[in-house]
């Protein structure tokens, strides 16, 4: 009763818009009428979980987004890419999906990369008369690229709920985002293919000279990653470390040499970051003890009943894990959606084979769809306020990227293990 109940109130109240934070403190307050314990004594749960050191990159990589998203470390990325692609037709779009992959490298995180690489970009791709619902999909659907390129805060997470090695659930999703970059680039091609008014870009060619002088202005943003990935695939540096550090080397670069903060706007920057983060924690807080609890009511050994009930072909099995996790990505935010996913389906894919890195890769590709797909789809919102473009206009154009890009890379990610596995077990066996 405990589990059903649980999940009618979360997707019933997250249907109707109530925030991730509130329906799942409903839920806690539900669990506690008909349970045997009061609120209180479920609380210590969530305090123990927050409590971890693992979980202190998260608030720490989060920082780091917003010191870059408001910091002009996006533009020498944009120009970058530009260079080499925008003189073709279709390239400047195509430069679009190359920049979000290198800031997502950078950033971590899908919303960062949307609003920085989306303000930049859409004022160019109007410029030069791309279509505006088609352009606007297109920097939407490659937004959640910064959930996939580590170091994402996701597979901290993931790594930490799994109690698996962090660095090899980074690796698990490289191969995959670089497939994901190329179908979206080859789509955008054939949307664009009867656009015959597109100019080509203002960006110069990269002949040496220009591209020496972009590398240069784009380098001190392109070091971040190295120093973050180096530090911690060297030993030198745990991965909340690697967040602290992240955060003192994008204050100076962002106030210093892009100049897109002042002392004083960084105080306006970390207030703003303080507030997303503690929604964001107090939102981990509360998913944590539904999800515990939900693990001790046996909800785990339930869901695996109920899949075999209805297939033992392992093939069956992972598509049905898929579709559910779909579902969960489109009901509430990445976060909560692997807080939620994690512990309840991953014992299902191992009992057919599948690795716990191997999920990693499923679950980060799975949650970042989930994130552009109607009828929820928080991305999708978020980039109709960015480009100023009517969601009427980007829905079509959005669901030829979902079918043609994101369910081919998560297919593959999902049925051919090496993509995934293949990364990790050469770094680091």
């Amino acid at each position: 009763m405990i589990i059903i109940g649980s999940l009618i109130i979360v997707c019933l109240m997250l249907l109707l818009g109530v925030s991730v934070f509130v329906s799942f403190g409903v839920v806690l307050a539900f669990i506690a009428l008909v349970g045997d314990q009061s609120i209180s004594g479920y609380l210590p749960t969530g305090e123990t979980g927050l409590r971890s050191l693992v979980l202190l990159a998260i608030p720490l990589f989060m920082l780091a987004g917003g010191i870059m998203e408001r910091g002009k470390i996006a533009a020498p990325l944009v120009s970058l890419s530009a260079m080499f692609v925008g003189h073709l037709k279709g390239g400047l779009s195509a430069a679009a999906v190359m920049a979000c992959g290198l800031f997502g490298s950078i950033a971590g995180s899908a919303n960062s990369t949307l609003m920085c690489i989306g303000s930049i970009m859409m004022p160019h791709l109007r410029k030069a008369n791309y279509p505006q619902g088609k352009s606007a999909a297109l920097l939407v659907s490659a937004s959640p690229l910064g959930l996939l390129i580590p170091p994402s805060a996701n597979h901290i997470l993931y790594g930490w709920i799994a109690q698996q090695h962090v660095l090899k659930c980074f690796l698990s999703t490289v191969i995959p985002a670089f497939i994901l970059l190329t179908l979206l680039i080859i789509v955008n091609q054939f949307l664009l293919r009867r656009h015959d008014d597109i100019k080509l870009s203002d960006f110069p060619r990269p002949f040496l000279p220009g591209l020496i002088a972009q590398g240069r202005a784009a380098g001190p943003a392109l070091m971040m990653p190295l120093i973050i990935l180096g530090g911690i695939y060297g030993g030198i540096m745990t991965p909340t470390e690697a967040a602290g550090v992240a955060v003192v080397y994008a204050i100076p670069i962002a106030i210093y040499i892009y100049k897109g903060l002042t002392w004083k706007t960084l105080a306006e920057s970390l207030h703003k970051s303080g507030i997303t983060i503690g929604v964001v924690m107090l939102m981990i807080f509360m998913v944590l003890i539904v999800s515990d609890n939900l693990i001790a009511q046996g909800a785990p050994q339930i869901a695996q009943n109920l899949v075999y009930a209805v297939s033992d072909n392992p093939i069956v099995i992972l598509l049905m894990i898929n579709v559910v996790m779909i579902l969960i990505g489109m009901l509430m935010d990445d976060i909560s959606g692997l807080l939620l996913s994690t512990p309840i389906l991953l014992p299902i894919a191992q009992s057919v084979g599948m690795d716990p890195i191997h999920f990693a890769a499923v679950i980060a590709v799975n949650l970042g769809m989930a994130n552009i797909t109607p009828p929820t789809a928080p991305l999708l919102y978020l980039g109709s306020q960015i480009t100023d473009t009517p969601i009427a206009k980007m829905l079509w154009p959005t669901l030829v990227f979902i079918v043609f890009a994101w369910l081919p890379t998560l297919m593959l990610t999902t049925f051919v293990p090496s993509l995934s596995m293949w990364l990790p077990e050469f770094l680091m066996g």
